[in-house]
């Protein structure tokens, strides 16, 4: 059985990030930290496995799921017809 995903609390992500809290939502707000999840009216966390991913590698990371909504070039051109009427 896997293990469930722990919720960390803004003080843990700080310690193990090592960034300030402004920078942290300034990340979040650019798309390149975790969105933290609601945990009760007035909490929130994150989801640990997703902090582990950042922290292994911050400049590629990406929310799950992120690559499979990617769209390149080669396939927009390859699909996308233009119909020209007068």
């Amino acid at each position: 059985m896997p293990q469930p995903d722990r919720i960390v609390r803004p003080k843990t992500v700080l310690a193990r990030t090592g960034l300030s809290r402004s920078t942290i939502y300034r990340k979040i707000a650019e798309g390149t930290f975790p969105a933290q999840i609601r945990i009760s009216v007035n909490g929130a966390g994150w989801r640990e496995s997703e902090i582990n991913r950042w922290i292994a590698d911050p400049v590629r990371w990406q929310p799950e799921g992120a690559a499979d909504e990617e769209v390149r070039p080669q396939e927009l051109a390859a699909t996308s017809t233009v119909t020209l009427s007068r």
